[in-house]
């Protein structure tokens, strides 16, 4: 558990990261399960690659595109070792 500052509702939250693998409908059962708000989520879709491993026509770069849906505050370090924690053997 992390505790962390919700910027919108102005309030300190503790959140818990999930991780779910499995089917969609597998992954959805258990998230419509769990307790609690979720916040957001982070989707991969495993897609068969073009011949030359290049993005297919009209897909852009996923982080680009959900640019202007994140919230950034001040002077934060968004890097992965100031967001996770590390765990054993990582």
């Amino acid at each position: 558990m992390r505790r962390c500052y919700d910027v919108m509702a102005n309030v300190e939250v503790t959140v818990t990261a999930k991780l779910m693998r499995g089917s969609k409908q597998e992954i959805a059962a258990r998230l419509v399960n769990l307790a609690g708000v979720v916040r957001e989520a982070i989707i991969f879709v495993e897609e068969d690659a073009p011949a030359q491993n290049k993005p297919a026509d009209g897909v852009g770069d996923i982080f680009a595109e959900m640019a202007p849906y994140t919230i950034r505050a001040g002077n934060v370090d968004y890097g992965r070792d100031a967001i996770y924690d590390r765990h054993h053997k990582e």
